[in-house]
C-alpha cells in the first residue's frame, strides 16, 4: 500500500517540519520517499532527524544510533 506525506515546497515544510532552502527540502523528501519503499512509516521527528542529517547537523553514528533507538517514532 502506497502512503502520502505531506510536501509544502511554497512553505519549504515536510509534514510541518521547516527546511531552510528547497534543495534540502527535496533532498530529504528523496531520502524519506526512498525509506518508505522499504517499509519506514514518517513521523515529523524522523523527518527532523533525516533533515538533519541531510545538512551535516548530525553524524552517519548519530543517525544510525536513532534508527537503533527508534527515536524517530
Amino acid at each position: 500500500m502506497f502512503n502520502t506525506i505531506e510536501i509544502d515546497r511554497n512553505n519549504l515544510t515536510i509534514m510541518g517540519v521547516k527546511f531552510s532552502n528547497l534543495k534540502t527540502l527535496e533532498s530529504t523528501a528523496n531520502a524519506i520517499g526512498s525509506n518508505m519503499f522499504e517499509g519506514f512509516k514518517p513521523t515529523p521527528k524522523g523527518v527532523e532527524i533525516i533533515r538533519d542529517y541531510v545538512i551535516g547537523k548530525i553524524t552517519l553514528s548519530e543517525l544510525i544510533k536513532f534508527a537503533k533507538d527508534k527515536s524517530y517514532a
